[in-house]
């Protein structure tokens, strides 16, 4: 098992050696431990992907909706558990290994303190520079989502929306995620 305080710059094969559940991401080579989730974190975590699951299975669409902790590995110096992943049917095959391997088409990141500069800043890069085509980011204490778009190798605010709005993917034509549900 890896000793973390022994090391400054960790990598793909260090962090896959880590105490499985550890709490740990890898960005930009440095191992970042995360506290459990709040509890807002956790509810609009729930209430976006049940309407997910909901629009995938009645649209008959076989994307993978998956939650954390999934590794989505990058490159040597990011590997990162989103907290919520979703992959078109014609990608899995080339994604979806024993964690997740390259760009998934949509990620959602639920800000809170201890993650919101990693969030914004360092894990968007790496969304942006390996082809994550949409990337919703929830704001619990703004109350409102960013939804960020790739146009041409680079993101784009799409939307941004707020309580009593609808939130409208583009990759996933007619879902709309009512906020009403999120932000009371």
């Amino acid at each position: 098992m890896l000793t973390v305080e022994k090391k400054k710059k960790f990598t793909a094969d260090d962090y896959v050696q880590l105490e499985e559940g550890a709490p740990f991401q890898l960005i930009n080579y440095d191992l970042i431990m995360s506290p459990s989730p709040l509890l807002i974190h956790q509810l609009i975590l729930g209430e976006f992907y049940d309407a997910l699951k909901a629009f995938i299975r009645e649209t008959g669409n076989q994307g993978l909706v998956v939650l954390p902790p999934m590794d989505v590995h990058f490159d040597e110096g990011n590997t990162y558990q989103p907290d919520l992943i979703y992959i078109s049917k014609e990608r899995i095959a080339e994604t979806a290994k024993d964690r997740i391997e390259g760009a998934p088409d949509l990620v959602v990141e639920i800000l809170s303190p201890s993650n919101a500069y990693y969030d914004l800043i360092q894990k968007k890069e790496i969304y942006e520079k390996y082809g994550v085509k949409e990337y919703i980011i929830f704001d619990p204490i703004a109350k409102n989502v960013h939804l960020y778009a790739l146009k041409d190798d680079a993101y784009y605010l799409h939307q941004k929306a707020q309580k009593g709005e609808l939130l409208h993917s583009l990759i996933l034509p007619g879902f709309n995620f009512d906020l009403t549900y999120i932000f009371k």
